[in-house]
């Protein structure tokens, strides 16, 4: 869930002319828009992260950047975000260039405020902004993914972008990252929301098995098949099939999946007939696929069938903001589920989770959460219980003094030990005479004392 409201569509203007942004400035805000207007193109870009503007309207020729090398930073950046351009009447072939590009409109200065308007109404519906132009949408369909970085908003544009389209989808990324989270996002913003959805994890199912798991098997087709089953690929009929962990397929279930991609049947297995279905594909791996493509360990032909649109799902480490959105959600989800009292970390163990490198992303920042909340006895967490489940080790070198004074102590309580506290024998072991032995002992905050049985023999 991303903390910004999608109410008002936010706009961000760039223009070296003052004048002019003033005015459309003016205009926008008056017309319900959220607007941040600027003079150059390199300060907009350090606005793009956290104002994430749903339109870009900047000036085609600036000081500096100009509006084509702002667009093509945005493009890399977030290819569904448009962006308008205003040209003057000498730059027009510059303009129908840029348009070619993929710029989404451009107006010539000067130029009728409702044509900006028009525009700007058509942009905002291209970015499919619930409450304008009676296209009001939800953001049901996005609900379980809790995030308010940039990263993760760029990537769930791409996703709604793709979702209401009936293309296969590859989503790429790290394990623990969330895959099946997004492609129940992908199923939601379909028009196959109201199917089912079925997940089946390909790492998880034996080799023998997995082609009746995925197209059914008829009764008697194998020893233990005492009844028809029907395969995810039926179940799921008019839906969506998501299928984790694709790069551990069995090439020879490979090849029986690209048949079913290719004539949209399934064959169970034992049966003679075919039967046919209709779902839309969405699978991930963490592995590389098109090195196992180069390897022979992944069909080409079946990579290039999955991989219509890809999606790369970020890191933890790379969306390190949503930690904190993150970590309170589990909280909430944890205290509910065991009853427990209202529960929140400190501000140095948030430190501490922020700046943890979470080699397994969200999964292991769930399981941290939840050791913190089972094992904590106050309704804060310290920084010491986040630490205990990170398996924190301090990496710091302790300096010569440091190293000197901590042997020099283990050795003392280690010669108190074997000589039950006996002064005379120690400090012989020691090979130092009783004085300079009790002023070691005095140094360290050793009493001999506590080392003597009710049987030793005094000094």
């Amino acid at each position: 869930m991303n903390n910004r409201s999608n109410k008002q569509a936010r706009v961000l203007v760039v223009d070296d002319d003052t004048d002019l942004l003033h005015l459309i400035n003016l205009r926008l805000k008056a017309n319900d828009y959220e607007v941040r207007a600027l003079d150059n193109a390199k300060s907009a870009l350090s606005l793009l992260a956290s104002f994430q503007p749903h339109v870009v309207v900047t000036d085609l020729k600036m000081p500096g950047m100009d509006g084509m090398a702002l667009f093509e930073e945005i493009q890399q950046r977030n290819i569904r975000t448009p962006v308008i351009v205003l040209t003057a009447n000498g730059t027009i072939p510059d303009a129908v260039q840029a348009t070619q590009k993929g710029v989404f409109s451009y107006l010539v200065k000067p130029f009728d405020a409702e044509i900006l308007l028009h525009n700007l109404e058509r942009a905002v519906n291209q970015t499919h902004l619930p409450g304008h132009a009676d296209r009001v949408q939800t953001e049901d369909w996005r609900q379980e993914i809790i995030s308010c970085s940039s990263a993760m908003e760029n990537l769930l544009q791409q996703t709604h972008a793709a979702a209401v389209s009936d293309a296969n989808i590859l989503i790429q990324s790290e394990t623990g990252t969330g895959k099946e989270l997004l492609a129940k996002a992908v199923h939601q913003a379909s028009n196959r929301a109201s199917k089912p959805f079925l997940a089946l994890n390909c790492a998880a199912i034996p080799e023998s098995l997995i082609e009746s798991e995925l197209f059914g098997h008829a009764a008697g087709s194998f020893t233990g098949a005492k009844s028809s089953h029907p395969g995810i690929f039926q179940a799921a009929d008019g839906g969506t099939v998501f299928l984790d962990e694709i790069g551990d397929m069995p090439m020879s279930a490979q090849a029986k999946l690209l048949r079913v991609l290719e004539q949209k049947e399934v064959r169970p297995v034992g049966a003679t007939r075919t039967v046919p279905v209709n779902v839309r594909i969405v699978a991930a791996t963490h592995q590389d696929l098109p090195e196992k493509v180069k390897n022979q360990e992944f069909r080409e032909d079946l990579y290039y069938r999955l991989d219509v649109i890809s999606l790369h799902l970020p890191a933890l480490r790379d969306r390190r903001e949503d930690i904190p959105l993150l970590v309170d959600y589990f909280c909430q989800q944890i205290s509910e589920r065991d009853n427990r009292q209202d529960i929140c970390f400190a501000p140095e163990a948030m430190e501490a989770l922020i700046t943890a490198t979470w080699p397994g992303n969200v999964r292991q920042l769930y399981n941290v959460v939840e050791q913190c909340v089972v094992l904590t006895t106050t309704p804060i967490i310290p920084r010491a219980l986040v630490e205990r489940a990170l398996r924190y080790k301090p990496e710091r070198l302790l300096s010569l003094s440091e190293s000197r004074q901590q042997f020099e102590r283990d050795y003392l309580v280690r010669l108190l030990n074997l000589t039950a506290g006996n002064i005379a024998l120690a400090s012989r072991l020691a090979d130092r005479n009783r004085s300079e032995f009790y002023n070691l002992l005095k140094r360290h905050g050793l009493e001999p004392a506590e080392f003597r049985s009710s049987s030793a023999d005094s000094d």
